[in-house]
């Protein structure tokens, strides 16, 4: 019902730049939890939209954060030109973009981008519109192993030279999310492929060294923790981490 809501006023304010609407994240991999999850979808438009439907659209989301849906403050959401669905790579060109509890904004699309649109084409759910595959070419797996390569050579240069990441990395639900995302790279480096943080973490823990099984054991069960993890398993993670960043170099 959120998403059909969301559709119709969308197309409302879109009129006929209004292509469709697709799921990707959780919902498209088949890993959605209600209690947990977030709704990630990608708006796709004729063109790029004008200020007019900008502040629309800002305002749409904003009476839909404070309003008493148990969905508030848990969409995230871009709104996507058709012909920049197969841009290969981040650019500076922005688009309007909500993060869950956030404003709309314009944004450059994430670095990851060539993982959404693998998602999206071979994963994406349709809410309206026509079938992305007509619209979007096959990802290169060469374009996910180079996003690879930079978001983790990025952790990597944080974890050594910003204490406030290695702060924020201590908590055990954001530790969590980076041994789970490293997980999903490697198995990306490994197939061309994307998966969910589950599959991508049993995945692991059967081909990779089995050191790290219970470290992404942990991981897996402590996702929405807030407590400081042990300094045992922060050096862990950055062990793990490098060995990511070596895999994606070679």
């Amino acid at each position: 019902m959120v998403l059909l809501d969301f559709t119709d006023h969308i197309r409302s304010i879109l009129g006929d730049q209004f292509l469709g609407l697709y799921l990707y994240g959780s919902l498209a991999l088949g890993e959605f939890d209600p209690h947990t999850s977030d709704i990630d979808f990608i708006v796709v438009t004729d063109v790029d939209i004008s200020d007019d439907s900008f502040n629309a659209l800002r305002e749409m989301h904003a009476q839909f954060d404070s309003s008493d849906s148990p969905w508030s403050g848990k969409i995230e959401a871009a709104y996507i030109p058709q012909e920049a669905l197969n841009h290969t790579t981040s650019t500076s060109t922005v688009y309007p973009q909500v993060e869950k509890g956030t404003a709309l904004l314009r944004a450059p699309l994430e670095i990851g981008w060539a993982f959404q649109r693998h998602t999206l084409r071979e994963h994406g759910v349709i809410v309206s519109g026509r079938d992305l595959r007509t619209t979007i070419k096959p990802v290169d797996p060469a374009d996910m192993r180079q996003a690879v390569a930079v978001i983790a050579k990025g952790w990597l240069e944080q974890s050594c030279h910003d204490s406030s990441w290695r702060e924020w990395a201590h908590i055990s639900s954001n530790q969590a999310f980076v041994v789970l995302s490293l997980c999903r790279f490697l198995y990306t480096l490994e197939t061309g492929r994307v998966t969910s943080k589950h599959a991508a973490a049993r995945w692991a823990q059967k081909n990779l060294n089995a050191s790290w099984n219970e470290l992404i054991e942990r991981s897996l069960a402590g996702q929405h923790g807030s407590q400081e993890t042990p300094e045992d398993d922060f050096r862990s993670m950055l062990t793990l981490l490098g060995t990511t960043v070596t895999r994606s170099q070679q």
